[in-house]
């Protein structure tokens, strides 16, 4: 099979793992980075053991050896850095969430279609196998109707006045934090595994600490470093909040999300419940998928390639007992995604997992219902989206 090259924009705390996931695939060299600097890019370059590095995402782009575009910049820069590389007719596989607004987002969902590549999104979570077992349940009708989902995505890396972040900088986070950054992987993998569509939502956000501390450079996620003089910065992100929804065909749902609640590090937890019985998945237990009966015992699938349905068998690379992790989820939407790379990006060669920029796009619209709930009072908001014309 041909190599690809790929070339990766942004070397933040995400872009390791981008790059520990393509070199796993066998098939992919890791080209180049480019960085907000020479300096920078040629810095990161070296811990990441990488031949290339530029300080210009265009020079970049225009290399020859690269033919796929990893998108790892803060929010602000998703719309100029993601158009260039699909002008260049490049692949291109972006970081969550695709774009700071709907506006934005369909504008790239468009643009994706138009130049007829590839187009990417990271919902890792859809790799885990257990979150596949779970939707070709639901899908085969196993667990029956679905008239409930419900669920958290809760963090504490921001519990801390003192850890101030690009995402709470509207002028390159966007208007949102919490959801945006987390809820967006939520509401995904929500309408993923249920295979329903939130229509309608009502959001009660709130800043938990209105004040942080900066010392004028953006801290990376989970990171402890806290030096040098600080400055008060006033936050106006939320960075908690709960949200009522509604799902078309009638099912409801609700979930909460948080990065300021000490003790939660990655704790996604999502439950569907159906006529006939119920299914739950734990990030932080990503090798269980829990199932609830009403009229025998609950029982507990593990993680085994020899249990699970075969839509999920492709994503479970180890035997039972043999836990699999965040990475090879990671590593399972990357190996989906230059399957149809390979493929030129034709539209029926997609793999039907893999998220994509039409995902993208409804997320940024979503989150944007919820943030019009809250604004109006707390009140219900229909979903503005437009889905790409067939």
């Amino acid at each position: 099979m041909k190599r690809i090259g790929m070339g990766l924009i942004g070397p933040g705390f995400v872009a390791a793992h981008h790059i520990d996931a393509v070199r796993r695939l066998g098939d992919v060299d890791v080209v180049a980075i480019a960085g907000s600097s020479q300096e920078s890019a040629e810095r990161k370059a070296r811990e990441l053991k990488i031949d290339r590095a530029y300080g210009d995402f265009h020079a970049l782009i225009a290399d020859p050896d690269i033919q796929v575009i990893h998108n790892t910049t803060p929010n602000y820069l998703h719309l100029p850095v993601t158009l260039a590389a699909l002008a260049a007719g490049k692949h291109v596989i972006s970081d969550k969430p695709l774009a700071l607004n709907p506006q934005e987002g369909r504008i790239l969902r468009d643009a994706a279609v138009a130049a007829k590549v590839a187009h990417v999104v990271t919902f890792n979570y859809r790799g885990n196998p257990l979150v596949q077992q779970a939707r070709a349940m639901i899908a085969k009708g196993q667990n029956g109707d679905v008239s409930f989902v419900h669920g958290h995505y809760l963090q504490d890396w921001m519990t801390d006045p003192n850890v101030y972040s690009w995402r709470s900088d509207p002028a390159k986070g966007g208007a949102t934090s919490a959801l945006g950054d987390i809820g967006s992987h939520w509401c995904d993998l929500a309408e993923h595994i249920s295979g329903l569509k939130i229509v309608s939502v009502l959001a009660d956000l709130t800043t938990v600490i209105p004040e942080r501390y900066s010392t004028g450079a953006s801290g990376e996620a989970f990171s402890a470093k806290r030096t040098g003089d600080k400055v008060p910065v006033t936050v106006q992100s939320e960075d908690l909040g709960s949200v009522l929804l509604h799902f078309d065909g009638g099912a409801k749902g609700c979930f909460s999300v948080g990065q300021v609640l000490p003790g939660h590090k990655n704790d996604l937890v999502l439950e569907v419940n159906g006529k006939l019985s119920s299914l739950k998945w734990k990030q932080e237990q990503q090798n269980e998928l829990w199932i609830g009966h009403y009229d025998q015992a609950n029982s507990l699938l593990a993680k085994d390639p020899s249990l699970v349905l075969p839509e999920a068998q492709r994503y479970t690379h180890l035997p039972g007992g043999h836990q699999e992790s965040w990475a090879d989820a990671f590593c399972n939407l990357m190996r989906d995604a230059y399957e149809w790379i390979h493929a030129g990006g034709a539209p029926e060669a997609r793999p039907s997992m893999l998220p994509t920029f039409e995902d993208g796009y409804r997320s940024t619209c979503l989150v944007d219902a919820m943030l019009r709930s809250h604004v109006a009072g707390n009140v219900w908001q229909r979903v503005e989206f437009f889905p790409e014309a067939n």
